[in-house]
């Protein structure tokens, strides 16, 4: 029986998973169209990175790093505090499109990516 690749290997790993996510919350940091997702964020985002780095190893098919120290995702629930709008996840979406682009070569990888990380932003809108 084959074993199929999961999107994590296909990405690179736990240092690409790193570097995507670091690159993700510099360009949220330096890009004037993101002011509003950043304005969610805590001053220091080390520890966003941190998060993040570890849900998106469980959810690309690595290991489960998030579950393992938290539990459960719930998404919603751990956003409810922030007003996610439209604009706060197209924000967050510019981000993460941009460091997919520099970062995923493969086109039809990062286009499914892509409409997943979309699918994932919209579900967090909870504020008109």
């Amino acid at each position: 029986m084959e074993k199929s690749i999961t999107p994590y290997e296909l990405i690179g790993g736990e240092s690409a998973v790193k570097q995507l996510v670091h690159r993700f919350y510099e360009l949220m940091d330096e890009l004037p169209e993101a002011y509003a997702v950043r304005q969610l964020h805590p001053e220091s985002l080390v520890g966003s990175e941190e998060m993040l780095f570890e849900y998106l190893s469980g959810w690309l098919g690595g290991p489960n790093l998030y579950i393992a120290k938290k539990g459960h995702p719930r998404l919603r629930m751990r956003h409810a505090p922030y007003a996610i709008g439209l604009k706060e996840r197209d924000e967050w979406m510019l981000c993460m499109t941009q460091a997919l682009t520099e970062q995923v070569n493969d086109e039809g990888f990062r286009q499914a990516l892509l409409t997943q990380f979309s699918e994932l932003a919209s579900h967090m809108i909870n504020s008109e």
